[in-house]
């Protein structure tokens, strides 16, 4: 292969599906000299990589694909790196015409989980699997993890936290993009009161209602002799601030960069949370680590249904539970310790 000075980078979501790009971007651009690296996502997800310092140019995916690929066109790449590896990304390597290389979905592997039970699936995280579609360029995965930059703005101050959270405080990530990935409500309150230290709530804004839902339950204790005998077992109360909807993505990744500890889903905070070398406890419901995404390079507790004979029922996630039970996350122990 000639010299590769101009390498494009093909992922068009989702957060936690960048993040974990964050490896390759980070070896092409230390391991081959002088080399411009570029990244081509959806408009929305810009943000995640815009502070990279290894990412030279980012390129947007809105409403119109060739619009993308005549921009694309004008550059004069070397090579593709295709790390999603979809009809679009094949259209753009189909018109670019370039070298390229792509990584294994192994969606065969994860149908036959899903649908058969029969586990097939290597035992392989998936930046390894990212970093087969840049093998070709000589590059090699290095041992530094997981990458997130914050822009100065967006650093949250301690100032501006409820004074209850500002020496320490649990952050807990309770949204997902789907319904079967997050806990309900009744144990969503069970997980806060036993993790017994100040918590910020994170999520978008489609998780505020909920937030404040938990946020109103723990406020209502003071008050109310009804609710006092529902936390009568477990003896404790919450401080919750409920911060979804409230902070920008980066923002929320600035809090998530000074908790104490981090409980989250199976969702884009949680590979945040390990760009920053956090100790996770990761809440798994239909989906199931062996895909491939637990938390990479940090240290990170499982909690899951491992007895649940339905589960994986999907590799993403459904709105609801199919089997009308969702005993994955109604029946998930919640078995750790925080010093």
């Amino acid at each position: 292969m000639k010299k590769v000075k101009k390498v494009l980078i093909l992922r068009f979501s989702s957060i936690g599906d960048i993040v974990l790009t964050t490896p390759v971007i980070r070896a092409i651009k230390l391991q081959l000299s002088d080399v411009e690296v570029h990244y081509a996502t959806k408009k929305g997800y810009v943000n995640i990589l815009e502070n990279n310092p290894y990412v030279d140019k980012v390129h947007q995916l809105e409403d119109n694909l060739s619009d993308l690929v005549t921009a694309l066109k004008v550059e004069k790449f070397d090579y593709i790196v295709d790390l999603h590896n979809n009809l679009r990304t094949k259209i753009i390597k189909l018109r670019l015409n370039l070298p390229s290389k792509s990584f294994d979905k192994l969606n065969w592997e994860k149908w036959l989980m899903v649908n058969m039970k029969v586990n097939k699936l290597p035992n392989q995280h998936i930046v390894d699997r990212y970093m087969e579609g840049a093998s070709e360029l000589g590059v090699k995965k290095d041992q530094f993890g997981l990458d997130y930059f914050i822009p100065e703005k967006d650093e949250v101050e301690k100032e501006w936290l409820p004074e209850t959270h500002q020496k320490e405080y649990v952050a807990y990530v309770i949204g997902a993009q789907h319904n079967t990935k997050k806990l309900p409500f009744n144990r969503m309150v069970e997980l806060c009161d036993k993790i017994n230290k100040p918590i910020i709530l994170l999520g978008g804004p489609d998780d505020a209602e909920m937030g404040e839902k938990v946020e109103k339950f723990f406020e209502q204790t003071e008050n109310s002799s009804a609710y006092e005998e529902k936390l009568t077992e477990m003896g404790k109360k919450a401080k919750i601030f409920n911060a979804c909807g409230k902070f920008n993505l980066n923002q929320s990744a600035s809090l998530v960069k000074n908790a104490t500890y981090v409980f989250t889903h199976d969702t884009g905070l949680m590979h945040i949370a390990a760009a920053f070398r956090k100790n996770i406890f990761c809440i798994w419901g239909n989906t199931i680590p062996m895909f491939g995404m637990y938390p990479y390079k940090t240290k990170f507790t499982i909690l899951e249904n491992t007895k649940v004979n339905c589960r994986p029922c999907s590799k993403i996630g459904f709105q609801k539970c199919p089997k009308g039970h969702f005993n994955c996350m109604n029946k998930i122990i919640f078995d750790f310790w925080l010093p």
